[in-house]
C-alpha cells in the first residue's frame, strides 16, 4: 500500500505536469505533492506502534481501538493536504485507495468506514468534474472499489485478531503443559529418591538395629559374638556413610564408583552381607560386557533391597546372587533358603510383609523396561529374578 501510494502520487503529478504545463497553480501542485509525500513518509504513530510490537504490523491497532491524539492529527493532516490537491487537480483522486487502508489501520472500525465513505464520495465528485459529463461508471466504480477494499481489510483484521487469540491460547497451553511436565518430573524424581533411600540408608539402619539388638542380648552370655555383631554394625555404618556421601554427590552407588563394574560390586555386596547368621554367595555367568550405568546402578540397588528383605523377613541361612549376562538381556537372581511366602500379584502387597521393598524392585525394573519374577512357597525358600533388556551392540 505504501508503494502504491507513492506510485499513484507520482503518476498523478506527472499527468498534471504533462497536461497542464506552465499553469499558475503548478508550483502549488508540486509543493503540495512533495508535502503529502513527506507527511506520508514520516514515521506515523501507527508505524511506531508496529515497530514496538511486530505482531501487530499486519493489522495495526486492535479492531475497534480508540485512536490517540497524535494519530488523529497525523491522519487529519494527510487527508487535508490530499483533499486540497484533489480540489486543485482531480487526477490526484486515485491516491484515495491507499488512504482507505491508512484510515482503516488508524481509526476504529466505524469511524474508519465513515472516513472511507466520505473519501469515496469526494473521489466520485472529483472524477465527474474531471470527466466534464455524467458517467455511470464513475458513479459506481469508486464505491465498489472502496467497499471491496474495506471488506477485505476488516476481514483480514478480524482473522488476525482471531489468530492472535489462538496464539495466546497456544502459549498458555504450552506453559500449562510445561508446568505439568515439571510436576510429573518432580514426582518421578521423588519416587526415585525414595527408592534410593530405602535401598541404601534405610536398609543399612535396619541392619544396624538388628545387629545392635542381637549384641545387646548376647553381651553377658556370649561377649565374643556380641562384639562380632558390633563390628559388623560398624562396618555397615561405615558403608552407609559412604553411600550417604555418594548419594549427596551424584546419587551413584558407592560400590560402582570404584570402577570395578557390576560383578565386582555384587561380589563385594555378598561379602559384606555375610555373617554368622547368613551366608551370601555370588556367581556370574556369561562373557563380561560393559553395562549402561543406569542398568548397573538399578541392579545393584535391587540386590541390596532383596538381601535386606532376606535378612529381615526370610529367616534364611544361605542366599545366592547370580548375575547372568546374555546377548540381549541381563538377569539377576536372588535365591534364599528361608521360610518363603505366597508371592503377591503385580501391584499387591505380600501378606505379612511390611515396607515397600518388592514394589520398589518392580518399579526399578519397570523403569528400564525389565520384568520381575518371584518364585516362592511357604517353607520352600524364595527365588527373585529380574530381567532387563539390553540394546544390541552397534
Amino acid at each position: 500500500m505504501h508503494a502504491a501510494f507513492f506510485l499513484l502520487l507520482g503518476a498523478s503529478l506527472a499527468r498534471f505536469l504533462l497536461r497542464h504545463p506552465g499553469e499558475p497553480r503548478t508550483p502549488w501542485i508540486i509543493a503540495l505533492s512533495v508535502t503529502l509525500a513527506l507527511l506520508y513518509a514520516l514515521p506515523s504513530p501507527v508505524a511506531a506502534l508496529t515497530r514496538k510490537d511486530p505482531a501487530s504490523y499486519s493489522s495495526g491497532p486492535a479492531l475497534g481501538a480508540a485512536p490517540g491524539a497524535r494519530r488523529l492529527l497525523w491522519l487529519g493532516t494527510v487527508v487535508t493536504v490530499w483533499v486540497v490537491l484533489v480540489v486543485l487537480a482531480p487526477s490526484f483522486a486515485w491516491c484515495a485507495v491507499p488512504l482507505f487502508y491508512t484510515g482503516l489501520r488508524t481509526l476504529p472500525t466505524r469511524a474508519a468506514l465513515a472516513l472511507v465513505a466520505a473519501l469515496t464520495a469526494f473521489v466520485v465528485a472529483a472524477q465527474l468534474e474531471l470527466a466534464g459529463r455524467f458517467d455511470p461508471n464513475l458513479l459506481l466504480a469508486p464505491p465498489a472499489v472502496a467497499a471491496v477494499a474495506a471488506a477485505v481489510f476488516v476481514h483480514m483484521q478480524r482473522q488476525a485478531a482471531h489468530q492472535r487469540r489462538l496464539i495466546d491460547d497456544l502459549i498458555r497451553t504450552r506453559r500449562e503443559l510445561a508446568a505439568t511436565e515439571r510436576r510429573e518430573g518432580t514426582l518421578a524424581e521423588r519416587q526415585r529418591l525414595s527408592m534410593e533411600i530405602h535401598d541404601t540408608l534405610a536398609q543399612g539402619l535396619s541392619s544396624q538395629q538388628m545387629l545392635l539388638q542381637a549384641a545387646d542380648r548376647l553381651w553377658d552370655t556370649d561377649p565374643a559374638r556380641a562384639r562380632a555383631h558390633i563390628r559388623t554394625a560398624e562396618s555397615i555404618t561405615e558403608r552407609g556413610l559412604a553411600e550417604a556421601r555418594r548419594f549427596v554427590h551424584d546419587l551413584a552407588p558407592a560400590d560402582l564408583a570404584d570402577g570395578g563394574g557390576l560383578a565386582e560390586a555384587l561380589r563385594a555386596l555378598a561379602e559384606r552381607e555375610s555373617d554368622v547368621n547368613l551366608t551370601v554367595r555370588f556367581h556370574a555367568e556369561g562373557a563380561p560386557v560393559p553395562l549402561p550405568d543406569r542398568v548397573s546402578s538399578a541392579l545393584l540397588r535391587i540386590a541390596q533391597g532383596a538381601l535386606a528383605n532376606v535378612r529381615e523377613h526370610a529367616d534364611a541361612t544361605t542366599a545366592a546372587l547370580t548375575l547372568t549376562l546374555l546377548d540381549d538381556q541381563v538377569v539377576l537372581d536372588v535365591a534364599d533358603d528361608g521360610r518363603g511366602f505366597t508371592p503377591p500379584a503385580a501391584g499387591e502387597a505380600a501378606a505379612g510383609v511390611r515396607g515397600h521393598g518388592l514394589p520398589a524392585i518392580r518399579a526399578r525394573a519397570g523403569q528400564l523396561g525389565g520384568t520381575l519374577t518371584i518364585e516362592s512357597a511357604p517353607r520352600e525358600g524364595t527365588v527373585l529374578s529380574v530381567s532387563i533388556p539390553l540394546e544390541p551392540p552397534s
